[in-house]
């Protein structure tokens, strides 16, 4: 009978333990600390305590609620002893979710919605917008001679002298926003219009004139209804009657045009819309579900130059990063030789141009092509007037040229050290074996430059994918496309594209189609890099 005896356990010794134990309950916090994180605690919460009254407001009440859970979790995290990486966790984890996930997920909502210019708002602020500037001056009413007076508190007022169908006239007042009152005149000029009454004065022309931009936007109106007939003034001496162009239904939801009577009803596309078709503006967001999506793929004028701007993105983003590795890695070949003189001196001159600040170096190259008077034409071209940044053709050239330029340091710095990480001693069995320069290049170096490069060139193509600095300051994207119903040029690429279709101030703002190519250049860009990645891992294993 055999008597099993088991070994001591082994375990941390007891300061070790001890030791480790503070660290994860944090210590025993000073009573300075403990001051400070209430205070700290404190404002964060009554900043989030703010954000969720703002919400609610809102009538945001799933949002309202996120905040909530997660104050009560971070004061929660805060306020217990120990969990302390989650302490060091909770702020990063926050400002991700702040800056990168509700970021990235509100853009994605946006391409379901018809967000944008005349659609920015909900629909009661629509009605409301349409009410204030549907109004129009009302045909076959008087204009009624006036003045404009001030009160004692320096107030302007309109003061109207108002004829009636029988002759009996009346002199009225009132301020902006107000109704018109009927009051006693003291004064009349020799066209008989009333300039003075007990408690306004008139003013002069030249105090008109001082404060034309508040009379031109008066507004007095005739009775109590907010909806009525107002009077406004074009020169400060004339009473214009004007009246609102559209009746609003609350019941039937319709706008009517008062002039013809047309009826416009909710489209269920966030606008007022008639049965000939004609839209009423402003118009309010809705969810469209994949309208914009359809609109890239069905409308000609938004397919057409979509395609053509795709395939110059990926012939942009491919050229650019076979011209800048195939000039980076010759020179890094060519510095690479222990017996150049200079070297150091060489390598140097080579990364200046990546030194230099991309942006500036845009305007740079945008000033040598300028046709008129750029170094360019005038001086290698004898002056030439060439079109490089207007010419459907050449500015595309003149786009890789300039990020060749800016493009190959990269590629010389990240190629010289590879190739200085291969063995020395392989290479020299190569030269034993009779390999040839070539065959040295293409069996040996090549293979085991492209295991460290490749991530590189993958991560070069897709930033190239979305160069949008150098696109918008050197060619603004153009020369612009007219054939296009939407605002592009012909050397824009995807990302430029979605910058004037949601950021241009030249044309309407379609922030919905915007996020929806958005999406596609979210979904080209990952589904190339995870294939990439993959080719990579491939060629780690065969190495």
């Amino acid at each position: 009978m055999t008597t099993e005896t088991k070994g001591p356990t082994w375990q941390l010794p007891k300061g070790r333990q001890t030791r480790n134990k503070g660290l994860n309950d944090g210590g025993t916090p000073s009573l300075h600390g403990t001051v400070v994180k209430i205070v700290l605690l404190s404002l964060v919460s009554a900043a989030m305590l703010f954000a969720i009254m703002i919400l609610i407001g809102n009538e945001d009440y799933l949002f309202a609620g996120i905040v909530a859970v997660v104050t009560i979790f971070f004061n929660w995290s805060y306020l217990r002893r120990g969990n302390l990486p989650t302490k060091y966790l909770l702020p990063g984890l926050l400002f991700m979710a702040v800056f990168q996930v509700y970021v990235v997920g509100y853009s994605a909502y946006i391409a379901f919605t018809n967000y944008g210019t005349m659609h920015n708002s909900d629909k009661d602020d629509a009605i409301n917008a349409l009410l204030l500037n549907g109004q129009t001056r009302i045909a076959g009413e008087p204009v009624y001679p006036m003045a404009v007076v001030v009160d004692d508190a320096g107030e302007l007022n309109f003061l109207v002298t108002m004829t009636d169908e029988s002759g009996a006239t009346q002199v009225k007042v009132g301020g902006d926003g107000e109704v018109l009152q009927q009051i006693t005149p003291t004064e009349f000029n020799s066209m008989g219009t009333a300039v003075s009454a007990d408690g306004y004065t008139e003013l002069s022309f030249r105090e008109v004139v001082a404060r034309q931009d508040e009379v031109v936007k008066f507004k007095v109106y005739l009775n109590d209804d907010p909806e009525s007939y107002f009077i406004m003034t074009p020169d400060a001496a004339q009473a214009v009657i004007f009246g609102p162009r559209l009746d609003y239904d609350p019941v039937a939801d319709t706008m009517t045009r008062v002039e013809d009577g047309t009826v416009f009803y909710d489209s269920g596309e966030g606008s007022y819309r008639s049965e000939a078709g004609e839209d009423l503006a402003p118009g309010w967001r809705v969810e469209v579900g994949l309208l914009n999506f359809e609109r890239a793929v069905t409308d000609p004028g938004i397919r057409e130059p979509l395609i053509r701007v795709t395939i110059w993105t990926f012939t942009f983003a491919i050229l650019s990063v076979l011209t800048t590795f195939i000039l980076g890695l010759g020179l890094a070949l060519l510095f690479n030789d222990a017996k150049l003189r200079g070297q150091r001196w060489y390598r140097v001159a080579m990364i200046l141009p990546y030194a230099f600040p991309g942006f500036l170096s845009a305007f740079v190259w945008r000033a040598l092509y300028n046709r008129e008077y750029g170094f360019i034409n005038v001086v290698l071209f004898g002056g030439a007037e060439i079109p490089w940044l207007t010419d459907e053709f050449l500015v595309k050239v003149s786009i890789l040229l300039v990020n060749l330029w800016l493009g190959f340091p990269y590629m010389f710095l990240i190629t010289t050290g590879a190739l200085q990480s291969i063995p020395s001693d392989l290479m020299e069995s190569a030269r034993i074996d009779g390999a040839t320069p070539w065959q040295q290049l293409r069996l040996i170096k090549l293979p085991l430059l492209l295991v460290s490069v490749a991530p590189l060139l993958i991560t070069s193509f897709a930033f190239n994918f979305n160069n949008f600095s150098l696109i918008y300051l050197l060619s603004g994207g153009g020369p612009k496309d007219f054939d296009a119903t939407i605002n592009v040029g012909h050397s824009d690429i995807l990302i430029s594209m979605v910058y004037k279709i949601a950021f241009s101030t030249g044309e309407g703002r379609d922030f919905g189609l915007a996020s929806a190519f958005s999406i596609l250049i979210f979904f080209i860009v990952g589904t190339i890099s995870y294939f990439s990645f993959r080719r990579t891992k491939t060629l780690e294993d065969v190495n």
